[in-house]
């Protein structure tokens, strides 16, 4: 007679054994796949991070370059300057050189940097004859200004130096960058520019080839190949030496030149590779690694074999085990268990089962009530710990502000005691006393506007003192503002950048200007100035990097725990045009 065993076995064998053979090459395959697309997705990302540190690198070199046309000594130098005087030229080498040494000395990736003009080379001797009749010194000429990226070139046959041909050069293969200067200078409020019969030097900044190769042959195994490529397909920097200064066209690279990034798999010379592809934002240039799919995934193969095996085996004898152990009297109580845990997933913690047996899944029923109790009071517990671990942050990050505020409030008086021989003290000192007495109160939740705006005419006094007058303050403050109340200290960072940094070129003539409205459900606050301004990069890391002001990020910390993610500040500003800081809160806490 066949046991109830013996039939769970056999079905076992016919339904459990063979789909498993199909899952575990399933597996097999699947598992493959994945590692050969993380494998081909970390390449890629290395390969953009190569990019983008290269373009880091040679983005400060553009924007350094970028300076010298308002660099008032080069203006000087050259307006002046008279060609046919030797020592006049000599003499305003020196000074060139020195000018370029402060912008271009700190990059260590840079190999050379000149102004070539005519009738001399100003910076770095390099043996280039007149490199004014070179290829590099037409392009800047056509360019009439923007930067141009010459791609690695071999010296010897740019600038027509033949005597050099047999000799060791480090600077045999160079890349450079190169830009027409148009010098110019502010003068008061006139702008001078330089007489037009007067020549325009060429900025050329050089680098060696391996500054790139340095960064590719580091980054990947041995068996990967990298080209670098304009859009003309000179090879600018590869794996095959040979390559570099020549122009390599294939079909496939071809394809990639349409495309700006990416990954994509192809036959190359017969074998299966992967290649991973980035265009340099300030170069143009095309940044290409390809790699063999064999080279990727050969050492994680059998691992993946192994793997897959060893979980076949287990499943199997674990299937086998507990075949024995299924029969019609366990399925009663798991269908209960099963709704009971389904209700509970949907949150209802109140569900309990009837127990009706006391053996095995009897206790097992038991047990599951007392989880579903220690559960609800485990949820109610949990709910009230976040709302004091959230209490306590916000409190903590208010109270970081106080000190970091009361430094720079000391040192202005500081400064103040030694420059005025203490005139206006007295005032000051009332005005720190206020400031200290709101700043030390016990609890740290939120004010009135209008203890906001007396604390701010307080520190505006001290700042005005210190500063001589530099600036002047105006309010345009809806006045039902002021029954609301708002987080304390909710300007004082923002009009502290303002006075320190956007108007620390400014003798006379600063505007703050303080505006609150209200927008239906939100109140908008506003701190605006017309000092110097900021560049996108500034704001930014103001907005998002960890090392910022510690007052700006603590003060946009605590409006989110507060009021919740979507209110908070945004900064508008652009360099010589001021900042503006619009400040966003609900209308009701």
């Amino acid at each position: 007679m066949t046991t109830f065993r013996s039939r769970i076995l056999a079905s076992y064998i016919f339904l459990v054994a063979i789909p498993l053979v199909v899952l575990g090459l399933l597996y097999y395959r699947t598992s493959l796949q994945v590692v050969t697309e993380q494998a081909q997705r970390n390449v890629y990302e290395i390969v953009k991070k190569n990019n983008a540190i290269m373009d880091m690198k040679l983005g400060m070199i553009e924007q350094n370059s970028m300076a010298l046309f308002v660099d008032k000594d080069l203006f000087q130098i050259f307006n002046q300057l008279d060609p046919k005087n030797q020592a006049d030229i000599f003499e305003a080498d020196r000074q060139v050189s020195s000018v370029l040494r402060k912008y271009f000395s700190l990059n260590e990736d840079v190999y050379a940097y000149q102004l070539w003009t005519s009738y001399f080379n100003f910076g770095q001797r390099l043996p280039q004859g007149d490199p004014t009749q070179s290829d590099i010194y037409r392009k800047a000429q056509e360019a009439g200004g923007k930067i141009v990226w010459y791609p690695t070139y071999d010296f010897v046959d740019m600038f027509n130096q033949p005597y050099l041909q047999d000799g060791r050069l480090e600077f045999r293969h160079l890349f450079s960058a190169t830009r027409l200067l148009d010098f110019s200078h502010l003068n008061d409020t006139t702008l001078e520019k330089m007489d037009a019969d007067v020549e325009r030097p060429v900025l050329t900044i050089s680098f060696k080839s391996d500054a790139l190769n340095a960064l590719y042959e580091e980054s990947f195994p041995d068996s990967s190949s990298y080209l670098v490529v304009d859009e003309h397909y000179r090879v600018v920097a590869g794996s095959n030496p040979d390559l570099v200064t020549t122009v390599y066209r294939q079909d496939w690279l071809e394809e990639l030149q349409l495309e700006n990034s990416g990954t994509l798999r192809i036959n190359l010379n017969g074998e299966a590779v992967i290649v991973c592809f980035d265009r340099s934002a300030v170069t143009g240039w095309l940044s290409v690694v390809w790699i063999p799919e064999s080279a990727l995934v050969s050492s994680l193969v059998p691992v993946i074999q192994t793997s897959s095996l060893l979980i076949a085996v287990i499943m199997g004898i674990m299937a086998m085990v507990f075949a024995y152990f299924i029969a019609d009297r366990i399925t009663k109580p798991m269908k209960k268990l099963l709704s009971a845990m389904r209700s509970v997933g949907e949150g209802d913690f109140q569900t309990q089962i009837t127990m009706r047996t006391n053996d095995e899944f009897g206790i097992l029923l038991q047990r599951f009530n007392r989880m579903n109790e220690q559960i609800r009071y485990l949820v109610t517990e949990n709910y009230e710990i976040k709302l004091k671990e959230q209490e306590a942050e916000i409190q903590a990050l208010t109270m970081q502000i106080n000190p970091h505020f009361l430094y720079n409030t000391l040192n202005v008086m500081n400064w103040m005691a030694i420059e005025s021989r203490q005139d206006e003290l007295s005032r000051m000192l009332a005005c720190l006393s206020n400031m200290l007495h709101y700043t030390s109160r016990k609890h740290w939740g939120a004010v009135s506007l209008s203890e906001e705006t007396e604390w701010m005419s307080n520190y505006f006094y001290i700042m005005a003192v210190r500063f001589e007058d530099r600036f002047t303050v105006r309010y345009e403050i809806d006045p039902r503002l002021y029954d609301y109340k708002v987080p304390r200290l909710l300007f004082q960072p923002f009009v502290e950048n303002a006075i320190l940094h956007g108007f620390d070129q400014t003798e006379t003539g600063g505007l703050i200007s303080i505006r609150g409205w209200i927008e239906g459900d939100l109140r908008y606050y506003e701190i605006a100035d017309n000092g110097r301004g900021m560049s996108p990069e500034t704001v930014n890391a103001i907005m998002y990097s960890e090392s910022s002001s510690v007052g700006i990020k603590n003060t946009i910390d605590r409006i989110r725990l507060m009021y919740g993610e979507e209110y908070g500040i945004t900064i508008r500003s652009m360099p010589g045009k001021g900042t503006s800081v619009l400040i966003k809160l609900p209308l009701h806490s």
